[in-house]
Formats: C-alpha cells, structure tokens, sequence
C-alpha cells in the first residue's frame, strides 16, 4: 500500500475497514508511545471481531525519584469511529494529524 493508497483508504468507509481488517491480518497489534520528560503516552491497539477495535493506553508523569503510579484505560472503538477520529483528531506536533502517525506506525511508506 503506497501512501495514495492510504489516503484514499480513509476517504471511504469500505476502503479503511478493508485496510484495517488486513493490517490486524499481520500484525497482533499496533503499539506506539510517546515520551517527553515530564510525561509519557504507551498505547496498543488490538482488533476484536465482536467489538471493534481495543484501545488500551498508559500514561503517566516522570517526576525524578518519586513514584506516580500511570493510569491505564482501555476504549473500544468501531473502525468507523476510528477513521472519524483520524480524519479530525490532531496531536500536539500541529504539523502531523493522527493519521500521520497511524500511517508511520503501521508502515505504510510516503510517496517516492
């Protein structure tokens, strides 16, 4: 899959459903996470046949020498909402969109 391909995927509701059952075809899972100093993000996301997509993430703060226990949540979602939420959701870098980040974690490749 070329990035066009990806792009297009999310476009259409059938072209990412297709996208994602094929990813979670190969891979157990997606994990990614986020780290800054202060703080950090680890997520996965895992496909379930009855419930859509599980999203499981941790976060927490680094504060030198003292123990903050990290808070996990866990959300299902439908690959519909999903692709909702990539299309509108941005991050903190206001340059890269969640689908942005999607597209490097899974490996789809940028144009050439």
């Amino acid at each position: 899959m070329t990035q066009d391909d990806w792009r297009e995927a999310l476009k259409s509701e059938k072209k990412f459903n297709d996208f994602i059952v094929n990813y979670f075809k190969k891979h157990k899972q997606l994990s990614g996470n986020y780290d800054i100093p202060a703080y950090y993000e680890h997520y996965t996301v895992k496909l379930d046949s009855n419930d859509g997509l599980i999203i499981t993430l941790t976060t927490g703060m680094n504060q030198g020498g003292s123990s903050v226990l990290p808070y996990k949540q866990t959300e299902k979602m439908s690959i519909e909402d999903f692709r909702r939420l990539l299309l509108h959701k941005k991050f903190a870098d206001e340059k890269m969109s969640l689908a942005d980040v999607f597209q490097v974690l899974a490996g789809v490749p940028d144009k050439d």
